[in-house]
């Protein structure tokens, strides 16, 4: 598979895009006023400890209280896919876990654990956790690593299992074991790398995972990179030693030095950079870790901006789009709730030429491979619902299921698809470390207030009558002007053009209509005449 990086900086904002086989499947954004902190290593301090819901809240220094729950206070079982604890891969699913949120304001959250028996996560914790209540106290310092931005009203999810990332290793300080990324399946080579490193290790050192890039890690890279872990770890321990809480100790390296370091490899057939800054500082990390991918990362210098010569700006302008439209016709709602995301699939104008069921089936096996592309792009995480075509076959939903399976193994972040349901649905989790782009890059509507519709013309017509019906009820106005919206105003003119006359003789109020393309569509105005005083608020009604 050809796969290219694109890195576009400015002084303001910094576009990662990741394309597979010439098309768009990850976008990844970092702006000064939106840093990302998930890596970042604080010393904290402990604002409550809640032993109904085995967790604590720390106070980092930021807007809302950190979320620590008793299972990240301990080391993970044996056999935890060591994959699972590389720093993008660090945080659980939204609701694959415990719940978190902020320690400010209103009630308590509850915790959740919503992990099936059997996954990642859930064999990890069999061992289980200490009582929240032994372990920390109020007003205690604990040093924590942020696993979980902070999303909506919920403050960012922190653990006690501090790990560093480098290049080819991650170097896991309150841990005890080396272990190796199961990307690396040959069983021969992970042998020889497990005991490579853990004759490098100093004894009791901690533990360390070695990474997928590491495949063909010499004992000089490992040797230097063991030796700048354990320096970085020092330097946190000095600061913490040092410092008073709440204080940042470390802070995860930036979006571009972080995707060279965890993407960048011989699977990455080029790096364009656009900025003479960014090229840069990633040509000299390039130099410390890997000096053989040089040739790979080139400087984009033509007039053209670089994201419109790879025709991304297009694909990211549809991102916030609900429809997304499959190549035979058929297409998809992508819908995001507050308690999960709910994606419906339909054939369109894709009728196909044989039987229904083989249409169905196309068609659902072109929405498994969107679904999972758009699943990356968007960073949806959480609890997703995919309502496909209804199939009469268990062998085509098997094929279904299984063609999604297969593109969501290139996802970065895990994902857990489980079979169709009895009604037809796949549910499925993805893990979420960060607000979704669609959550980042957008604000909620003034004029629908997250709803996404507006009254229609009709219906701000009757709300506007029956405020005006009240009004001439209080009799302290007598003359009014309504200012509307010039579609609702329109439509007052085609279809009700008899309105303001009879109103006035029930209300007993002089009445002018003015459009004014200032309101919003489902909005009115009621001034009173001369003076043009606003007695909207007075009189107005549901």
């Amino acid at each position: 598979m050809k796969r290219e990086i694109l890195i576009s900086g400015s002084p303001r904002e910094t576009r990662v895009a990741i394309l597979e086989d010439d098309r768009l499947v990850e976008l990844l954004v970092d702006r000064p006023d939106s840093r990302r902190s998930v890596g970042d290593i604080y010393v904290g301090k402990v604002e409550a400890v809640l032993p109904g819901i085995q967790a604590a809240f720390v106070d980092i220094g930021a807007e809302k209280s950190a979320f620590l729950h008793a299972s990240d206070l301990i080391e993970a079982e044996e056999d935890e896919d060591p994959e699972d604890r590389e720093p993008d891969d660090a945080d659980e699913e939204n609701g694959n876990g415990n719940g978190g949120g902020s320690g400010n304001g209103g009630g308590q959250p509850v915790a959740k654990r919503r992990g099936p028996p059997g996954s990642p996560r859930e064999r990890s914790r069999r061992r289980p956790a200490p009582n929240i209540a032994d372990e920390l106290k109020r007003g205690q310092t604990k040093l924590v690593q942020v696993i979980k931005e902070a999303i909506g009203t919920k403050g960012p999810r922190v653990t006690a299992q501090v790990s560093l990332a480098g290049r080819f290793l991650v170097y896991m300080p309150f841990a005890s074991k080396v272990g190796v990324s199961r990307k690396i399946e040959a069983r021969d080579q992970r042998a020889k790398l497990r005991e490579m490193v853990t004759k490098l290790v100093p004894a009791d050192s901690g533990g360390w995972i070695i990474r997928t890039v590491a495949d063909d890690l010499t004992e000089a890279s490992c040797k230097r990179e063991i030796e700048h872990l354990l320096g970085l770890w020092k330097k946190i321990k000095r600061k913490q030693a040092s410092g008073r809480a709440p204080a940042l100790l470390q802070r995860e390296t930036s979006l571009t030095r972080g995707i060279v370091r965890d993407l960048l490899s011989d699977n990455v057939d080029l790096l364009l950079v656009d900025s003479k800054l960014l090229y840069n500082e990633v040509e000299q990390y390039l130099k410390q870790i890997d000096p053989e991918l040089l040739p790979r990362v080139k400087l984009y210098t033509a007039e053209t901006p670089l994201f419109d010569e790879y025709d991304v700006e297009a694909e990211i302008r549809n991102l916030f789009k609900q429809r997304v439209d499959l190549p035979t016709g058929g297409y998809l709602i992508i819908q995001p709730t507050e308690a999960l995301i709910s994606i419906d699939v339909n054939t369109g104008r894709y009728t196909g030429k044989r039987d229904p069921e083989s249409t169905i089936l196309r068609t659902n096996i072109e929405a498994a491979r969107e679904v999972a592309r758009q699943l990356r792009l968007r960073d949806i995480g959480g609890i997703i619902v995919v309502d496909f075509i209804d199939m009469e076959t268990r062998s085509n939903r098997d094929k279904v299921l299984q063609e999604l399976r297969t593109h969501l193994s290139r996802d970065r972040a895990r994902t857990r698809a489980f079979a169709v349901s009895e009604l037809g649905l796949i549910e499925m989790t993805r893990q979420r470390v960060r607000p979704s782009l669609w959550q980042s890059m957008t604000t909620e509507c003034p004029t629908c207030t997250g709803t996404g519709r507006v009254f229609r013309p009709e219906v701000v017509v009757r709300r506007m009558e029956r405020s005006l019906k009240r009004a001439g009820a209080d009799h302290k106005e007598r003359q009014l002007s309504v200012r509307l919206h010039p579609e609702v105003a329109l439509y007052l003119v085609e279809q009700e053009p008899n309105f303001l006359r009879q109103l006035e003789k029930q209300t007993g109020l002089e009445l002018e209509v003015r459009d004014d393309p200032m309101m919003r569509l489902d909005e009115f105005r009621m001034m009173a005449r001369p003076a043009g005083r606003d007695v909207t608020e007075q009189y107005a009604v549901a």
